[in-house]
């Protein structure tokens, strides 16, 4: 079987295709009676590490996650230890922001005590959550304010840093004020789900930015068939790009996985 192409972040070898944690968690972005049956029935060590083994044996060793929830921390551990594949850790970090905090910094104590943690869990890229990302990007001096202290905290202690955004905008500012950083997450759909400006606009930041961008939200958290979002997301961005991708089942996952190998082959990726 072929295994799932590749790109780098950082120096770091990764999977193109990023597994997504949203519906092993309950954020179905569609209603709590949804979240209710993903907590229920899809949020237990067992069925995530099913999934996961899917995704592992076919080269997708990528997955990002919040690692300090025990049970996807367990699960993970058990797919590795089924499959013999190490898996790549990407975490989205929130930090304490308040009024103060674009003009004095975060607490650095607190980002500390979080990139500490992080690195003791095995994650491997962290990024600021796009909560923290968006709020400190200035629109008017076209930076990322009070981002670069966190960025070098990371590197210090070996993770490889990122930025989690909503906004394209983001993308741009980083890019052009020279933040030591070396991805982005970006929504990337056809339907333009949750997106803030025209998905052409979105392509055009994407193709652009001078990092690989791991786009979610692919398939508008199910509002978009597979063959569609995936078609649509595949030819229209770099070889250098990654697509997340969120599961509920091992059927799914290799649905995903044999459908995006398939487009691949045919774009001659």
């Amino acid at each position: 079987m072929r295994k799932f192409p590749r790109t780098q972040i950082g120096g770091l070898s990764v999977s193109r295709m990023i597994i997504g944690s949203n519906w092993f968690c309950g954020y179905s972005h569609t209603s709590k009676a949804q979240d209710d049956y993903i907590k229920e029935h899809i949020h237990n060590r067992e069925a995530m590490a099913k999934i996961l083994e899917v995704f592992f044996r076919a080269g997708v060793d990528t997955f990002m996650a919040n690692m300090t929830d025990e049970v996807v921390r367990d699960a993970v551990h058990m797919a590795q230890d089924a499959t013999g594949v190490g898996c790549n850790m990407i975490s989205s970090l929130h930090f304490t922001i308040t009024p103060e905090t674009p003009a004095k910094g975060f607490d650095l104590g607190e980002v500390e005590r979080i990139l500490d943690e992080q690195a003791a869990l095995g994650v491997k890229i962290c990024q600021p959550h796009q909560v923290v990302t968006d709020a400190m990007a200035d629109k008017c001096t076209r930076e990322i304010r009070q981002m670069a202290p966190v960025m070098r905290m990371c590197r210090e202690r070996g993770l490889i840093p990122a930025l989690s955004t909503h906004m394209p905008e983001t993308i741009q500012f980083a890019d052009e004020s020279g933040l030591d950083v070396e991805s982005y997450i970006q929504i990337y759909n056809s339907m333009g789900f949750l997106m803030q400006v025209e998905v052409d606009t979105v392509h055009a930041g994407i193709l652009a930015a001078k990092k690989p961008v791991m786009t979610i939200k692919p398939m508008a958290a199910g509002q978009l068939r597979p063959f569609q979002a995936l078609h649509f997301v595949w030819s229209t961005l770099r070889p250098c790009d990654m697509v997340t991708v969120g599961c509920m089942s091992p059927q799914e996952a290799q649905e995903c996985i044999d459908l995006s190998l398939e487009i691949l082959d045919k774009l001659g990726q």
